[in-house]
């Protein structure tokens, strides 16, 4: 019989989660005690919550969300952003990750975090829906190009109903990602943000109004490939990407798509067209 309990973020903790990640994803390199400590201790909106399955003594599930500020239908809430999640391979198929988000989530709520977001892949996009209660808004664009998003920064933000509200202090943590750094660098109206994604001639990329709680960010500049890789959504009609081409459905990895659950009834569904969100927004890199 296992036991669900709250995450821990000890170092000991850290290694033990360092190795079930090891054991469920062998080909990830990511997942070390360092970078799970800048992820789940670091973050200036608050350590993370999730919790654990433990078998006796062996750990077998982990779930973890992390804390974000977002701007939902105009209003300033905090939310958790799904992430991580691990069942060790000898105890698949008993629904412990459906269990650990759930306990997840109430944990949350009674904190007084009002939406949980994330992004899921073709796989787990029907357990999110069918058994967590999420919806799926819409999937994430990706498509290569060259050079900016030239986004109307002042029609994106009117017709958000979903966005982050990176503080200074937030931003500057999320380019500290000791597995893969973020760099940022001003042009015209925009943050321009980009991080290694296919080595050095396709990074990822996107982009962030330059406004008042930016202005203070410190992060590298870094040399930009003119060749950049966007995978996020930005509110119809904002821009129309003319210089990018989506990537063939046949050469993704997986779909992935964009999910929402509110915690709190002040909080509703949100419309396709409507989110603004790139990959600083969540941790494909």
């Amino acid at each position: 019989m296992t036991q669900c309990l709250p995450i821990r973020l000890d170092a000991a903790a850290l290694s033990g989660y360092a190795r079930l990640f090891a054991d469920c994803y062998p080909r990830s390199a990511k997942f070390t005690p360092q970078y799970l400590r800048w992820l789940y201790c670091q973050n200036p909106e608050g350590p993370a919550i999730g919790f654990d399955a433990w078998d006796g003594d062996r750990l077998v599930g982990h779930y973890v969300g992390v804390p974000a500020r977002v701007r939902v239908q105009g209003r300033e809430l905090r939310a958790l952003l799904s992430l991580n999640t691990a069942t060790h391979p000898d105890y698949r198929g008993q629904g412990l990750f459906i269990r650990l988000a759930q306990m997840s989530y109430e944990a949350a709520a009674a904190s007084g975090f009002e939406a949980v977001f994330g992004v899921a892949n073709a796989n787990s996009t029907h357990g999110f829906v069918r058994k967590l209660g999420f919806q799926l808004v819409q999937p994430l664009q990706a498509s290569v190009g060259i050079g900016g998003l030239a986004v109307d920064w002042d029609l994106a933000l009117r017709k958000a109903q979903f966005v982050r509200a990176w503080s200074a202090q937030s931003l500057a943590w999320r380019c500290a990602n000791p597995a893969n750094p973020v760099s940022m660098r001003r042009r015209g109206h925009s943050w321009q943000c980009h991080a290694a994604a296919q080595g050095l001639w396709l990074p990822a990329y996107g982009e962030l109004p330059l406004t008042e709680p930016h202005e203070g960010a410190d992060a590298p500049s870094g040399a930009l490939s003119p060749l950049r890789l966007f995978i996020g959504l930005l509110p119809q009609g904002a821009t129309r990407l003319r210089r990018y081409a989506p990537i063939p459905h046949s050469l993704r990895p997986s779909p992935l798509n964009f999910i929402w659950r509110p915690l709190s009834p002040r909080v509703g569904a949100l419309d396709s067209g409507s989110v603004s969100f790139s990959f600083l927004d969540f941790d494909a890199y």
